[in-house]
């Protein structure tokens, strides 16, 4: 048989050794102090015995009442953290990003201009494969995500394009090109990997797999280790110190590939979703767009009423 503490009558034992008083707790909770006294009774009930031995002017807990005070603070805890996190408060805005890992440079300076113009507000970001983001925003885990993302009939209409960015191959194989082209692969699914085994085969180059990964930062260090070539944004060498490929005949690569803000499917833009655009857009200033969806962002981020 399952017994419930209840958070309050906790709540009210963490208040009364807090402000070291009935009275004190009372006002504290802004409840009467009788019901303070009921809610400790009950306590007192459910660990058979006296929570304090004294409530005089110096404040005893007796043994039982000292363990349970411990679980009533870490209970009081992570009730407020759970609520916190599910019930933001009134006019407090929360919003969950994701962010394809390539882009993640750009996170600093988008974090900072969200957070000038949303103060106060509550933002989880998540990075990885387009196709992992995609998935949770059309299970709503995501409100709305930076993909990499060639437009398809399919295409969720809430997406929009906010340019193209061109890529370019990097990577010097330290142990040649014997026995075909060594690539560093995303594993499936990739948006860009099919179309770079389509452009490496319609070239007439052997290539071969010389590394294979679900992560970006492995994948990176693949590159610099010499184990493959990787076709990445363009600025990778920038970015993260990556060499660029010698000519070793390599197609041209794939792109410019769309960059797409995605919304769930039905998800009605607001003005939040438009500050989130201009933070986007202008924290990746520094990339390499092809074409840009619509002008440089110029004018300030609107701020939210609070």
């Amino acid at each position: 048989m399952y017994h419930d503490l209840q958070v309050t009558r906790l709540r009210t034992l963490v208040a009364v050794v807090e402000c070291g008083g009935f009275r004190r707790a009372a006002a504290t909770l802004h409840i009467t102090q009788s019901a303070v006294s009921q809610q400790i009774r009950q306590l007192e009930s459910f660990i058979r015995g006296p929570v304090f031995t004294s409530t005089g002017h110096n404040l005893q807990l007796s043994v039982r009442g000292e363990e349970l005070l411990g679980y009533a603070r870490r209970v009081v805890a992570l009730n407020d953290e759970a609520v916190d996190r599910l019930m933001p408060r009134t006019g407090r805005t929360r919003i969950s990003i994701g962010v394809v890992d390539q882009l993640a440079e750009a996170l600093p300076e988008f974090l900072r201009l969200l957070s000038a113009s949303l103060p106060g507000a509550q933002v989880s970001v998540r990075t990885g494969p387009s196709q992992s983001l995609s998935s949770q925003v059309t299970t709503g885990q995501l409100d709305l995500a930076l993909l990499f993302r060639w437009p398809t009939p399919e295409t969720v209409a809430g997406e929009e394009e906010l340019g193209r960015i061109r890529m370019a191959w990097f990577g010097r194989p330290v142990h040649g090109t014997e026995g075909g082209l060594p690539l560093a692969l995303f594993t499936e699914p990739c948006i860009l990997r099919g179309r770079l085994v389509d452009a490496l085969d319609a070239s007439g180059i052997s290539w071969r797999t010389s590394y294979e990964g679900a992560e970006f930062v492995g994948l990176r260090a693949a590159v610099k280790a010499g184990l493959g070539l990787a076709c990445l944004v363009a600025n990778g060498d920038d970015l993260w110190g990556l060499p660029r490929a010698a000519k070793l005949g390599l197609p041209s690569p794939p792109g410019p590939i769309p960059v797409m803000m995605a919304l769930p499917a039905g998800a009605t833009t607001s003005g939040v979703h438009a500050i989130v655009k201009k933070a986007f857009r202008r924290a990746l200033d520094g990339y390499p767009f092809a074409e840009i969806g619509s002008a440089p962002i110029t004018e300030p981020l609107e701020l939210v009423a609070r």
